[in-house]
Order: C-alpha cells, then structure tokens, then sequence
C-alpha cells in the first residue's frame, strides 16, 4: 500500500465516497417509493419497477445487501483515508486528521446529501439502482442469508415478522386521504364520486328513504277509473300496489307492462295485481354499501325499510342509493335538492320531511346526524313537543323558525346557517 502514489488514493478515495453515496441514496429511494406507482408501473411492463418490486417484497434481503455493501466500501474509505493522512501528517496527528475529515466527507457526501436527494425525488433514484441491487443480490446472498438469519431470529424475539413488511393495505379513512391529496390528478369530479363511494358504509337506508306519508302507490280497494286515472297520470316508472294502507303491500307494478293492455281496455284490478311483483322489504340500519350490491343480486331497484315489528318506514330505490355516488341526475339548480328553497337573505325554506343528510351533503352544512334523520326528528327531538309556528331553536349554529306545523310534526321551517356555512351553501345553490 506505501507503494500506491498518493494521487491514486485520493482518487481512490473519491471513488468509495461516491459509492458510499449509491447505497445511502438507492437504499432512502427505494425504501421510500410509493408502492402503488410502483405496482402501477410493474404491471405495466416497466422492467426496472418489476425488480424494484421484487426486492421490497423481501426488505430484509434487500436492506441486508445495501448495509453490506456500504460497509464494506465505508471500511475499506476508513482504511484509504489513515493512509493518506499518515502520509500528510505522519504519527497519531495523521490518524486524526483522517478520522475527522472522514466523518465529515461521509456525512456531506455519502449520507445527507445523497439520502435527501432520494427523499426527494426516489423514483429517480430506485427505480435504476434495482438493476445494481438485483444481480448484487444475488451475488452476496449466501452472506445475506446468514445475516438475515440472526437478524430475523431477533426480530421474531421481538414479535415482528419479515413478511409483514408486504403487507400495504389501505384502510378507509387512508383511502380518502389518498384521493384528497391526488390534488389535479383526479378531477374533482371525480374525487367526490370516490368520497361518495366511501361514504356508502357510513349511511343506511333511513338517510335516503322516501318516509312511508310520502310514497305514491296505487289504492287498488279504489273504483277502477280512479286506478286508472292515477295509472295514466303518475310520473313514477314503477308504482306499489296496496289495499287501504301502504301496510297491505300487494306488490310493485311496472308502468310500461300496463301500457299495452291498458290501452286495448283488457286491465282490470284483479288482472293489475296479477301482473305486479312482489314487494321487495329491507330491515331498518341496513348500510348503503350493502344494500346497493342487495339491489343487484336480487335484481331489484325498488324496495321498502321495515322496522323490527315489520311496519313500512319508507321506500328506496337503486337510484336513491346512486344519487347518493354521483349527485342529483337532474341538472337544473332549482330542483337540485327537492323541497328546499333558497331565499335572497340567505335563509332556506326547508320541508320537514328533507333528510339532514341530503342537507349536509348538498349544501355543505354540519347538522347533527347521529340521532334523527330528518328536519321534523331533529326538532321534535330538540323541543319534545310540537311546537307552534313562529317558534324559533338554535341547533348546531343553525337557526330554526317553524313555519308552519300539523297535528304530530312540523311541516315546514326556515333555517339561517352560520355565516360560513352560507357562504358555503349559496355556492352549491
């Protein structure tokens, strides 16, 4: 080694520094890379991601070449620079010098910089270095073994084990940060849709139902011309059957099976029923999530909420539930949310009978949701009584006048939001 010039040190050198920085940098990066962009990426083809995600699959194996590697080449920079600086500064003060400018040459340069860097920008950085590591790898995999066989007898000591580290799965809650932070790379659009998606679980079907006062249904004990008059004229697509009361479901009608016989005179009201489907019931607290994939494997789009003693609550159909994905279907804002008006002053007219969740979602507000599901609940709730009109609440921030009652719930009410919250709300009006 006192043979070796001192310009071939030095080079020396600067050529392990510079490998001490490829595996401090290569090791951030690919430790640090999303692993989704990865999978991404390797399923489309890209060769240097499919390596790359074969080594994280084991990190162990891959942490143990990168350590190794570096060490070696930060030994091997040790014994370079005692060289150089016993030749410049001969004795204990060459030694110290060395030791010195060592740690600070590895920590600028072989650490920091190169490790921030990485952290920056890892895909840079990884992706090309897995062609190193690979064959490296494979190359040191007997000393590899040995390592991560003490290592992970540790570790196993410890209660982790290696093979966790594959496991990436995403809850909910991190699922709905992803897609709020994809920022311009999924349009906004479409962010709420995906919001909305995740939101299903939260919501049963009480939240989206039509209340059992509100349902339109065909009283089949009617005289016929009523029956048909109602059938001629109704906006509905499908219509219940019952006798007296919606409690006597005779089943669900498709209008347009009733066009043709309609018209040619052959429909009677026994001939109706014989041609309705049977009524398709859903327990009260059922999510949404489940009840949509219920409407598909039943093959059903209409259905209606009992409670446990098996009273109709109300009505939903497969396009409350897809509303509650992709927004209202109609496109016109003065229909956007049904039996809400908004005012000039920043009030809104608000049927009782609206859902606070259909409120909440359509124009931004924060009621309370964890009790009752609509306007009339929440302030019943609130006052334990009926109240009169006039009679004004204060709920959440929200101010209530009732407007107008009847005998056992309030049948309309105005409401002034908070300040910011109508500000939000005149923007989605």
């Amino acid at each position: 080694m006192n043979d070796i010039p001192l310009p071939a040190l030095f080079a020396l050198l600067f050529v392990l520094l510079g490998l001490s920085a490829f595996f401090s940098g290569s090791e951030t990066g690919l430790m640090t890379m999303n692993r989704y962009r990865l999978k991404t990426r390797a399923r489309a083809g890209q060769r240097s991601a499919r390596l790359a995600q074969s080594l994280l699959d084991r990190p162990d194996r891959l942490i143990g070449t990168i350590l190794l590697g570096n060490n070696f080449v930060n030994s091997l920079a040790a014994a370079v620079a005692t060289l150089i600086g016993l030749r410049l500064f001969p004795g204990d003060t060459g030694i110290a010098v060395a030791t010195g400018s060592l740690t600070l040459l590895l920590l600028i340069f072989g650490e920091v910089t190169p490790k921030t860097m990485a952290a920056l920008h890892p895909e840079r950085i990884g992706l090309p270095a897995a062609y190193v590591f690979w064959p490296l790898l494979r190359l040191l995999f007997p000393i590899v073994w040995v390592v991560n066989l003490i290592s992970n007898g540790l570790l196993r000591m410890l209660g982790v084990s290696p093979e966790d580290a594959a496991q990436h799965s995403l809850s909910a809650e991190e699922l709905r940060t992803v897609v709020t932070e994809a920022g311009a790379m999924i349009p906004q659009r479409h962010q709420k849709m995906l919001l909305s998606i995740l939101d299903l679980e939260k919501g049963t079907v009480e939240d989206i139902m039509v209340p059992r006062n509100e349902i339109v249904g065909v009283d089949v004990s009617q005289p016929w011309d009523q029956i048909s008059a109602q059938i001629v004229a109704t906006q509905h697509t499908r219509l219940p059957l019952f006798s007296g009361s919606i409690d006597e479901l005779c089943g669900v009608i498709h209008v347009r099976r009733l066009l043709t016989p309609l018209s040619e005179g052959r429909l009677d009201t026994r001939q109706l029923v014989e041609l309705a489907k049977e009524p398709y019931f859903i327990p009260e607290g059922t999510p949404l999530n489940q009840q949509l994939l219920n409407f598909q494997n039943q093959k059903r789009r209409i259905g209606f909420v009992v409670d446990e003693y098996g009273d109709i609550q109300g009505l939903v159909t497969l396009e409350d539930i897809l509303e509650e994905v992709v927004g209202e279907f109609t496109s016109d804002p003065a229909t956007r949310i049904k039996n809400v008006y908004a005012d000039p002053d920043g009030s809104y007219r608000v049927s009782g009978s609206v859902t606070l969740r259909t409120l909440n979602r359509s124009l931004g507000w924060k009621l309370p949701t964890d009790g009752p599901k609509t306007i009339n609940g929440l302030l019943l709730e609130k006052l334990e009584s009926i109240p009169q009109p006039g009679r004004k609440v204060e709920i959440a921030g929200y101010r209530f006048e009732i407007t107008e009652t009847r005998s056992n719930a309030v049948k309309a009410t105005r409401v002034q939001p908070p300040p910011k919250s109508g500000l939000l709300a005149r923007r989605a009006a």
